[in-house]
C-alpha cells in the first residue's frame, strides 16, 4: 500500500510508524485511519519485526488527535446504525486507527516529539513506553468541545498514571508539560528537542537483542492480568510462563548464563543499555 498520511519504514527489525500530516499537527482523518490499520497489521503479523516506534512528522506535534474538520463533515463519525452497534459491541478497531487492539504483544515505544492531545494522547498511551521531548505536552483537550475519548484514553491512561491523576486530566482537560508527565509516570524519559526518535530507536535496538518469547509472554501476562483478581492474574502468568520456558531460546539463555556471558555486562564506556552496567577494573 502507498501511504499518504503516515510513513511506514523498517530499520533492521524495527517498524517506524509516523503520523505524517505536519501541516495539520498530525491529526488523524479517515485516510489516516485506514493507513494506520494496514501499518499496524503489518507490524503485528510480520515475524521479522520485533519492536514498533510511533512518532510524528515535524517538531510541533506527535499527534493532535482526530481531524475535527473532517469529523464535522461526517468523515470520522458518519456511522450507520449497524456500524454503531459494532462499535458498542467492541468489534471495531477504533475511530483513529486500531487503537482498540489489545493483542499486540511486541514492544511499542512512542517518541513524543510535540503535542499529544486528545486522540494523540490516546495513541501515546497505546505504547508501552513514552520518550517525551522537553517541549512535548499532553492533554485531553477535546474536553473543551464536548468530544469524548474513543480510542482508549479512559482505560489506558488510568492504568498508566493511576485513577486520580487520570481523572484530573480527563475531567479538566488540563495540559501538562513533559516534566509533569515524567513526574506522574506518563513519560518514561524526557530528552532534548529533536532527540526522542533517536532515543526510542536506541531503546528499540536494545530490545531487539533480547530473547523475544519470554518478553512477549510477560507483556501479554501484564496486559491480560491487569484488573483481574490476583488469583486470575497468577493463573494467566503461569500459563504464559509455560508457553515460553520450553522455547529453544531458554536453553540458549541458560547456557549463556552458566558460561557467564551476560548480555548486560558492558565494557565500553560509551555503550548505554537499560541493564546492569559493569566496568573493567
Amino acid at each position: 500500500m502507498n501511504f499518504n498520511e503516515i510513513e511506514f519504514t523498517v530499520q533492521d527489525e524495527i517498524a517506524i510508524i509516523k503520523f505524517n500530516r505536519p501541516e495539520v499537527m498530525n491529526c488523524v482523518g479517515p485516510t489516516t485511519h485506514k493507513e494506520l490499520l494496514v501499518a499496524w497489521e503489518e507490524f503485528k503479523t510480520n515475524d521479522k519485526l520485533k519492536v514498533a516506534v510511533i512518532t510524528g512528522a515535524g517538531d510541533r506535534a506527535f499527534c493532535s488527535g482526530g481531524d475535527l474538520k473532517s469529523a464535522r463533515q461526517g468523515g470520522l463519525i458518519d456511522l450507520t446504525e449497524e456500524q454503531k452497534n459494532l462499535h458498542r459491541a467492541g468489534k471495531v478497531p477504533g475511530i483513529l486507527g486500531p487503537t482498540r487492539w489489545t493483542d499486540i504483544y511486541k514492544p511499542i515505544i512512542a517518541a513524543v516529539n510535540g503535542v499529544a492531545y486528545a486522540g494523540g494522547l490516546e495513541w501515546a498511551c497505546f505504547a508501552d513506553m513514552r520518550i517525551a521531548e522537553e517541549h512535548a505536552s499532553f492533554g485531553v483537550t477535546c474536553r473543551r468541545w464536548n468530544i469524548g475519548l474513543a480510542d482508549g484514553g479512559t482505560q489506558r491512561l488510568p492504568r498508566i498514571v493511576g485513577m486520580g491523576r487520570a481523572m484530573e486530566m480527563i475531567l479538566t482537560g488540563k495540559v501538562i508539560n513533559a516534566e509533569e508527565a515524567y513526574r506522574i509516570g506518563l513519560a518514561n524519559e524526557v530528552v532534548p528537542k529533536g532527540e526522542s526518535l533517536s532515543r526510542a530507536l536506541e531503546l528499540a535496538t536494545f530490545l531487539c537483542t533480547l530473547p523475544q518469547p519470554a518478553m512477549r509472554t510477560d507483556k501479554e501476562a501484564a496486559v491480560r492480568g491487569f484488573g483481574e483478581s490476583l488469583d486470575e492474574g497468577l493463573r494467566i502468568e503461569a500459563g504464559l510462563f509455560l508457553d515460553s520456558i520450553y522455547e529453544p531460546e531458554t536453553m540458549a539463555g541458560l547456557k549463556q548464563f552458566n558460561q557467564r556471558l551476560h548480555p548486560d555486562r558492558q565494557y565500553d564506556s560509551k555503550t548505554k543499555t537499560p541493564g546492569i552496567v559493569r566496568r573493567k577494573k
